[in-house]
């Protein structure tokens, strides 16, 4: 997605460790009309799948995931990295390690909020060795419902995670495909 592309060049930051800095923009601050034009074009890639459900993880991704659950017109259910007082004991769970933070998380989605007869999108607004991701799948498979692919604002295609999920029959659309990184370089797949 161009604009997006252009985006990351204007505003976000590469730091060492091959992380991407887009907070600005994307996932602490959110520019609404980006997210809404982002949304837009998940819309376009997956509209004839009938979603029915937009699955996120807490807490970046859920700003994309409103936005595109807004746009479909459906529920949209996040994964709490932790159990709180107000979750029922019957939920889905599954591990995922958190690239950017280097912790690991069993995540968990309460059983009332996905059924077999869902079809999910996941969104997520990174996605680099897809861990966040499988553990999404995961509690969709749990849950006896159809995962109908993921959509991921960035993806850093010079990691494993896409290429590994698509590998796996996954539907993975990335509206910013990043080639490489560098202090003070990023390349796009497109370009």
């Amino acid at each position: 997605m161009k604009e997006l592309c252009e985006r990351i060049k204007k505003d976000g930051k590469v730091r060492p460790g091959n992380i991407l800095k887009v907070d600005s923009f994307l996932n602490h601050q959110i520019d609404p009309m980006l997210s809404s034009a982002m949304a837009d074009e998940v819309y376009r890639l997956f509209g004839n799948e009938g979603v029915t459900k937009v699955l996120t993880i807490e807490a970046s991704g859920i700003a994309l995931a409103a936005f595109v659950g807004y746009k479909f017109g459906c529920p949209i259910v996040f994964a709490k990295k932790s159990k709180t007082s107000n979750i029922s004991d019957e939920f889905y769970t599954a591990p995922v390690h958190s690239y950017t933070h280097g912790t690991d998380h069993d995540i968990i989605v309460s059983k009332e909020y996905l059924h077999p007869e869902d079809k999910v999108l996941i969104v997520d607004d990174f996605l680099a060795m897809g861990a966040a991701l499988e553990g999404l799948k995961a509690i969709v498979e749990q849950a006896g419902a159809k995962v109908v692919g993921a959509a991921v604002a960035v993806e850093k295609a010079f990691q494993p995670g896409g290429a590994k999920l698509r590998a796996e029959g996954m539907r993975v659309e990335a509206l910013a495909r990043v080639a490489s990184m560098s202090d003070d370089s990023l390349e796009f797949c497109e370009e």
